[in-house]
């Protein structure tokens, strides 16, 4: 039962954001930041809890605040075919997932059960949002 409540929730998700492709923009931007935020503040004061090291932490940070960046440019300034720059975040999101995983892969003997809660969490999360930005990208080819 949970799967399809989820599967429907993408699926509007999906309508919306295919009919209003620049609000994607706005929502990625806001995860973004939220991601730099939380990682900045984890990575200065709590690295203790989460088990990966500052500096890798601070690299992800950086990473989300590009991301936030784009997607804020994108939102404010684009015009037009919004499809490719859309396809952009998507992959970039993925392949920073992807990053993610392989960090926490690689500080496993390390990492704890905030680090692991807390960076899976965020790569489902992203994941969802990666899918979202990629269905509406191929939805908005089509038309």
């Amino acid at each position: 039962m949970p799967d399809f409540q989820v599967k429907r929730a993408l699926k509007k998700l999906i309508k919306h954001f295919t009919e209003t492709p620049k609000a994607l923009f706005l929502t990625d931007s806001a995860g973004a930041f939220t991601t730099a935020f939380f990682l900045f503040i984890i990575a200065q004061h709590f690295n203790t809890y989460f088990g990966i090291p500052t500096k890798e932490l601070t690299y992800l940070s950086v990473i989300a605040v590009f991301f936030c960046l784009y997607s804020a440019v994108c939102f404010f300034f684009l015009q037009g075919e919004l499809t490719p720059f859309i396809r952009f975040i998507g992959m970039a999101n993925l392949l920073y997932c992807a990053l993610t995983i392989g960090l926490l892969i690689n500080h496993y003997p390390s990492l704890t059960m905030n680090g692991a809660a807390y960076f899976l969490t965020e790569t489902v999360i992203i994941c969802g949002l990666s899918y979202v930005e990629l269905h509406v990208a191929a939805g908005n080819k089509e038309q």
